[in-house]
């Protein structure tokens, strides 16, 4: 345990802050003691405005901390502070990245581009086919995927990585411990297994809930150099990881299958706004000057600022798909 011991398990589960009103809090708690000498009234001054929700429980945080240490060495959950020179710097980077990220496996190589493959939970049969066929090529190119380990798409783009011989990377809107949903908790296995990495933001305990998912969306983005979206309704969840991908500065790119298909209305969106549309793998490891086994012309390049205005009064965050 590091000087600093319990304190970003502390916050982790102070759930009426923020991430970004969390790191203002991190730095300015050096020790546990600089935490538990805070007042509701200096954390109140220090984020700008009252808290919300329960009284401040200084104790009872401290003790769901050491609940929470317990319960994550117990089940094989390693976690990482944003203050570790360990943590991703792609997500260090953002606006409003966790404070801690717990993980099984190994934390992503910062080194290594990876690339999020997202879509709908209800794909079409071709949908499905595509995230496999196009993760496993990746996968074969040596590119790792990362995904929200949801039904449907995100499935099929963690089967095709892992099938394809590269490992790949898991973010979950639940403690590591809960994984959901839980027909795939064997794929969760494997995932670790095979090399990959499970993350989240939510300490070991904690259940899925409707709003974690929009949260994780932005996780699974910033991690990414790109994102691409295979199938997705007009209220996808996929589309809010478009616009986060977007308002961090990563690529975009939409399966030509997805445009075609007759229930991708937000991948049509997203096409006709300036997303570029890629056919097949080496599409965009050309983008990145990545080799592949074929040559292909390069997906084309577009302003990222341009459509993150368009996609942003289009797209109404919500915690749907």
């Amino acid at each position: 345990m590091s000087e600093r011991g319990l304190i970003d398990l502390f916050l982790c589960r102070i759930t009426n802050l923020s991430s970004h009103e969390k790191l203002l809090l991190a730095q300015r708690c050096e020790s546990e003691a600089d935490f538990l000498a805070l007042s509701r009234i200096d954390v109140e001054l220090l984020i700008g405005h009252a808290l919300r929700g329960a009284a401040w429980d200084k104790d009872a945080l401290a003790r769901q901390a050491e609940a929470d240490a317990t319960a994550a060495r117990r089940r094989g959950i390693s976690w990482v502070s944003y203050r570790n020179t360990c943590y991703p710097p792609l997500l260090r980077e953002t606006w409003d990245p966790p404070s801690v990220l717990f993980y099984r496996g190994a934390l992503p190589n910062p080194e290594k581009p990876l690339l999020a493959i997202v879509g709908t939970r209800k794909p079409s049969e071709a949908g499905r086919r595509e995230a496999y066929t196009l993760a496993r090529d990746f996968a074969r190119a040596g590119l790792a995927i990362i995904s929200g380990l949801a039904l449907g798409v995100d499935t099929m783009a963690h089967r095709g990585n892992i099938e394809g011989g590269t490992p790949t990377v898991a973010v979950l809107g639940s403690g590591l411990d809960m994984v959901y949903p839980t027909s795939n908790r064997p794929l969760a296995r494997r995932i670790v297994e095979q090399g990959g990495a499970l993350l989240s933001e939510y300490p070991p305990g904690v259940g899925p809930e409707k709003w974690h998912f929009p949260a994780r969306n932005r996780i699974i983005s910033a991690l990414a150099r790109g994102t691409l979206i295979i199938e997705a309704p007009e209220q996808s969840g996929a589309l809010i990881t478009a616009r986060f991908a977007l308002e961090q500065g990563r690529d975009l790119w939409v399966s030509a299958l997805g445009v075609a298909s007759p229930h991708s209305e937000g991948v049509r969106k997203l096409h006709d706004d300036g997303a570029p549309c890629v056919s097949s793998a080496r599409d965009i490891l050309a983008d990145w000057g990545l080799p592949s086994n074929e040559t292909s012309k390069p997906a084309r390049i577009f302003s990222p600022s341009s459509l993150a205005a368009s996609l942003a009064t289009s797209l109404k965050l919500s915690a749907g798909e």
